[in-house]
């Protein structure tokens, strides 16, 4: 197996006086957060959390305000120190980069796309996309085609030479996403970069993100406390509380098997049909024949399926690579609508 992006272990970070006594001491460690507070003065805002983010996927960290989502994400760069606990890239210590290394990560390795875009006013689009390449030292003719290349990439052909104030919000975070593109970097940090943006243009970005994800493969870390941007985005979704992992699994796994009961409520309005899978609501079984008919993908949502089951009139065959793994039907998939069992008849 490829050594993870990203991993996490054990990590900790802790706001207040002589914050590193609290991920040593186990009596503190068990303490709810009031109590914490009331006992040290000190936040955890992150608490124990371990994770690998692998190669190529869209890892995201999703909770509510002061969960410590924000707070995860710019450890793993050491914008925020750590109190306790580790983190590597591409098995490299980021708690042991010296400053020089940590500013060849930031630059190079693992770029972020933060909530407030920041771009420079006075500067075109172009040059604005073209900034972090600027600060690398690459030269303006390479930097500027290279600018050119990912603005075209986002949808901004033809803006190049406009300035931010004449961007409407959406049109400016898809400036933020190229100037990020722009260094190449391994992984990409989200920092909840669509929640300033209206639902629209909201539900564009995210299909961007989708997109780019789909065409280039590059690894993503995505922070949300949205839970239907974290399901439409995400490969794996971390869910937190009081900065802890409650929950880590794919989207399917949260919605079928909530941890506990703060999961639980979570995703308790979430439409099943457009989260579990086909290979989730299947039955053994072939359609027979070598066609398959209405052969469906084993990762086909549910919603998908209904709409493929109602067209042909009979059951679809869920197909991979030209084998049949097994069989939904009407009966099955309304079943995973409602949250039931199917009954052992359909099986």
């Amino acid at each position: 197996m490829s050594t993870p992006v990203f991993s996490v272990n054990g990590l900790w970070k802790v706001f207040g006086p002589k914050a590193d006594r609290v991920p040593a001491d186990p009596e503190l460690t068990g303490l709810p957060p009031a109590e914490l507070r009331a006992r040290t003065g000190c936040t955890a805002a992150v608490r124990d959390v371990s994770f690998d983010v692998r190669k190529g996927e869209v890892f995201v960290v999703m909770g509510l305000s002061g969960s410590g989502k924000s707070t995860l994400v710019r450890c793993l760069t050491r914008l925020i120190e750590p109190t306790a606990g580790s983190i590597s890239i591409d098995g490299e210590d980021v708690r042991a980069m010296d400053r020089t290394r940590l500013r060849e990560l930031r630059r190079h390795r693992a770029a972020m796309v933060f909530q407030h875009f920041g771009l420079l006013p006075h500067r075109t689009v172009l040059d604005n996309v073209a900034y972090g390449l600027e600060i690398q030292g690459v030269a303006k003719s390479e930097r500027r085609e290279r600018a050119r290349k990912v603005v075209a990439k986002v949808g901004l052909e033809g803006m190049e030479k406009r300035r931010p104030a004449q961007l409407s919000g959406g049109q400016r975070q898809r400036v933020g996403l190229a100037r990020a593109l722009a260094v190449d970097p391994e992984v990409l940090l989200f920092d909840e970069p669509f929640s300033a943006l209206d639902p629209l243009i909201r539900r564009d970005m995210q299909d961007e993100v989708t997109r780019l994800h789909r065409e280039e493969g590059r690894t993503m870390v995505f922070i949300t406390h949205d839970l239907s941007e974290a399901l439409k985005l995400g490969d794996r979704i971390a869910l937190m509380r009081d900065g802890s992992v409650v929950q880590l699994g794919t989207p399917e796994e949260i919605v079928n098997s909530p941890a506990d009961d703060y999961v639980r409520e979570f995703v308790r309005d979430v439409p099943r049909e457009q989260v579990v899978t086909v290979r989730t609501a299947m039955r053994p079984g072939d359609c027979g024949g070598p066609e398959h008919p209405g052969a469906l993908p084993p990762d086909a949502v549910v919603a998908d399926a209904i709409r493929t089951v109602a067209h042909g009139g009979k059951p679809a065959c869920v197909v991979d690579n030209g084998r049949c793994l097994g069989v939904v039907d009407h009966e099955r998939l309304l079943a995973v609508v409602a949250g039931t069992e199917p009954s052992k008849e359909a099986a």
